[in-house]
């Protein structure tokens, strides 16, 4: 387990390092001026001049990198172009926001894909299995601005049921969570299916039921705890698109995460906090990975053996 976490934590400083050049060099490549945009159309080009300088945007790229790069390792994202405020200090009000919509939005997500894909590999081939398979590949096609109007239009507007917008109450959280659950699902539900459907093929879940176990307690002991495997992977994966916050889903329902923070960063071409978002996505990306390659032997015990 020491030399899990050792090897993964040196795989996650060359990770974060590759992404921060990347996207360092990807954003310095757009035509967009920071600086032009801070002073407005109507600004002299001396203004312009003197606010690239004042914000070290003159120097060579190299020279600017190496800069941020000095001051990731003391925990530095940089400071806001438009805000005037450190990106970390941003950020960090933005959080709970985010986490709370993650958290949410996992848990719906996952709860109807096991569900919804078990149903499907219990009735292979039937009307039930052709369903959920239609439901499934609907619910990842549809576009997530169409899924939260509709939602908003029916279930906000019409019966009045949620708010329409907003933050801090578990009403306000119920409509984006459902957006995100709804489109996630999709993928869940087909994973299940197809793994439910090997392990329902093995040799010992044949002999699981020669025994005499019933039908709920070979699916539950036996072919859920191995069929779940690759949905834990999917979480983890999960984790990091969600904390890099679902921009659409946030600026439809004004949910006041980090989504909406790089969303209108990108507006503004407000650069250290696009890095310090798309960081932190990577950074949660490489966590939930990390958990779930450590939750894995505990569900599935012959992995601990490979």
């Amino acid at each position: 387990m020491l030399e899990l976490l050792g090897k993964r934590l040196v795989q996650s400083i060359f990770i974060l390092f590759g992404v921060a050049a990347i996207t360092f060099v990807l954003l310095y490549a757009l035509p967009a001026d920071p600086a032009r945009m801070l002073a407005g159309r109507s600004a002299t080009p001396q203004t312009v001049e003197n606010i690239r300088k004042e914000l070290g945007l003159d120097q060579p790229l190299p020279v600017q990198f190496a800069q941020y790069v000095g001051g990731l390792v003391q925990g530095d994202l940089g400071r806001s172009y438009a805000q005037k405020t450190e990106v970390i200090t941003l950020i960090a009000a933005r959080l709970p926001a985010t986490l709370t919509l993650m958290a949410a939005g996992i848990f719906l997500e996952v709860l109807l894909g096991v569900v919804l894909g078990s149903i499907a590999a219990l009735n292979r081939g039937g009307l039930l299995d052709r369903t959920v398979m239609m439901s499934a590949f609907v619910g990842v096609s549809a576009p997530q601005f169409v899924v939260a109007l509709l939602l908003l239009y029916v279930f906000a507007a019409t019966l009045g049921w949620f708010p329409m917008s907003g933050y801090g109450t578990a009403a306000h959280v119920v409509l984006p969570a459902a957006t995100l659950g709804m489109l996630g699902a999709g993928w869940y539900a087909r994973m299940v299916r197809s793994a439910m459907i090997d392990v329902l093929n093995q040799d010992y879940i044949r002999t699981a039921r020669a025994k005499g176990l019933s039908g709920a307690r070979v699916i539950l002991r036996h072919v859920l705890p191995n069929a779940i495997l690759p949905i834990i992977a999917m979480i983890g994966i999960d984790i990091g698109q969600f904390m890099g916050g679902v921009v659409v889903v946030e600026a439809v329902y004004g949910w006041p995460g980090i989504g909406q923070l790089a969303w209108q960063a990108i507006q503004q071409v407000d650069i250290p906090i696009i890095m310090g978002v798309t960081l932190t996505s990577a950074l949660a990306i490489i966590t939930g990975n990390l958990i779930a390659d450590l939750i894995a032997p505990v569900i599935d015990p012959r992995i601990r053996s490979h």
